[in-house]
């Protein structure tokens, strides 16, 4: 026991010795700027580097800079960038604006002729306007406690860093909160291992439901092929649909996070994180099946308003609307296929780590936007305006024979079949817009939370305000 404690201690402290400091200051271990006024720095810094060895290999290309002394203070301005001074555990000092233009200005025909290329994140206009006498200083945000501790002087939003472990190889395509090659992480960042328990358990369970009750329609129809005729026949249709919807959420959730997660790499120092793009051949199978069928189901529903407008409004006989079925599958199917053919093109395959299934716009608010709200609100507009003037339609026939008490029945059976199965549709469909309009709305701030409540783990610069928002806590 004593050896296992002694050896479990000695881990510890080895990780802790080649692991990185959490938002503390630390020697200067690179050469070349060790004669700098300062001897501690902080990283990462203004390029996205994570450590020291990182940072000396990436300013390898500008020694000739420093060597032929392109300018006074060239030297001085590199390391700033590269190795920024750190100062009381809480002061980040990073170049001038002035400083930078003079030094691009004095070398930028010695660039040109050797071919050194100005790294992006060092672009004068980035940096802060200050004096190099009394260079302005950054403070270092913690999060201590829920609480945030930020010192009295200037402070300077960094933006958000890719943490290391959430970094993929390139080609991929991967890009999370605006940074290229960065993947969310596994599980969900936005829920506790319990609440991913019952969000699991309750997709599961719901989609075994449904899978039940689209089938059990789809066996009535095989039946009785008969009884189903326009203008009622979408319905099948429609039941189909879903009833693939259900089964590949089932599937999700019998495969939990191996198809929507990729696995972590220790050799790569990759952490687990979400499947984006369509690389993973089962992600995207599930992706293309899952959209398709959610996009059919909705369109066939707005065809099943069409039909009954076109039986009550227009008084087409079943025959009539028949004949109009080959526009009505040509639509159906075309369009979703259209838009699942886009998506797999533009790459906006997207692991949900909540269901086990792949879709879109679960971490792109564009897509999220352009692909699923605005085509749901479309079907959810053009079929409740066709059931209303439908149902005023048949209103006003009741009233033509209200007198006839058998007929009127009949009629009064038929409206409330249309308004059940309306309900039944448009209820649940209509809350998840306004789920979907809730998370549009509320995103950013969620991912601005995130980042501040995993700052000090992920080893990056803390955001300055995060409000905490209804759903994440």
């Amino acid at each position: 026991m004593g050896a296992l404690v002694f050896f479990a201690t000695c881990s510890l402290l080895l990780a802790v010795v080649q692991g990185h400091s959490l938002f503390t200051c630390e020697p200067i271990t690179i050469s070349r700027c060790s004669g700098m006024p300062y001897n501690m720095t902080f990283f990462p810094n203004l390029m996205g580097h994570y450590d020291q060895d990182t940072a000396a290999r990436k300013m390898d290309p500008f020694l000739i800079l420093m060597n032929l002394h392109c300018s006074p203070d060239v030297h001085t301005f590199l390391c700033r960038a590269f190795v920024p001074a750190c100062l009381d555990q809480i002061h980040v000092i990073h170049p001038c604006r002035s400083l930078c233009e003079k030094v691009y200005s004095d070398c930028k025909q010695l660039m040109d002729t050797f071919g050194i290329a100005w790294p992006e994140e060092l672009e004068c206009t980035r940096l802060i306007n200050c004096d190099e006498a009394a260079p302005a200083t950054a403070a270092v945000t913690t999060n201590v406690h829920g609480t945030q501790k930020t010192p009295s002087q200037i402070r300077r939003d960094y933006g958000f860093w890719c943490p290391r472990h959430l970094h993929t190889t390139n080609g991929q395509g991967y890009k999370f909160l605006g940074i290229d090659q960065c993947a969310p992480p596994c599980p969900n960042m936005y829920f506790k291992n319990y609440e991913l328990d019952v969000a699991k358990s309750f997709i599961g369970i719901v989609s075994i439901f449904c899978l039940c009750a689209t089938l059990f329609t789809f066996l009535t129809f095989l039946i009785d092929v008969k009884r189903f005729r326009y203008p009622e026949r979408p319905i099948i249709y429609y039941s189909v649909c879903y009833s693939i919807v259900s089964l590949m959420y089932f599937i999700g959730f019998l495969l939990g996070n191996r198809t929507a997660c990729n696995e972590a790499d220790e050799k790569l120092e990759i952490g687990e994180t979400v499947v984006l793009g369509s690389q993973n051949k089962a992600c995207t199978v599930l992706f293309m099946v899952l959209y398709f069928f959610t996009m059919a189901g909705t369109i066939w529903w707005v065809i099943l308003t069409i039909t009954w407008f076109l039986a009550a409004g227009r008084k087409w006989s079943c025959e009539a609307i028949a004949q109009k079925a080959m526009w009505f599958h040509a639509v159906a199917w075309g369009i979703p296929g259209f838009l699942t053919i886009m998506l797999l093109a533009m790459n906006k395959v997207e692991g949900d780590n909540i269901s086990g299934v792949c879709f879109v716009g679960l971490y792109d608010l564009d897509a999220s936007l352009y692909f699923v709200l605005l085509p749901l609100c479309l079907c959810v507009f053009f079929g409740l305006s066709l059931l209303l003037a439908g149902i005023i339609s048949l209103n006003h026939v009741r009233q033509v024979i209200q007198h006839d008490g058998r007929n009127q029945e009949k009629l009064k059976k038929f409206m409330i079949r249309i308004g059940v199965f309306s309900g039944l549709y448009l209820v649940p469909l209509v809350a998840l817009l306004g789920c979907y309009v809730y998370e549009l709305v509320n995103r950013k701030i969620w991912e601005t939370t995130w980042v501040f409540d995993h700052c000090d783990q992920y080893h990056i610069p803390c955001p300055y305000q995060a409000s905490n928002v209804f759903l994440y806590k």
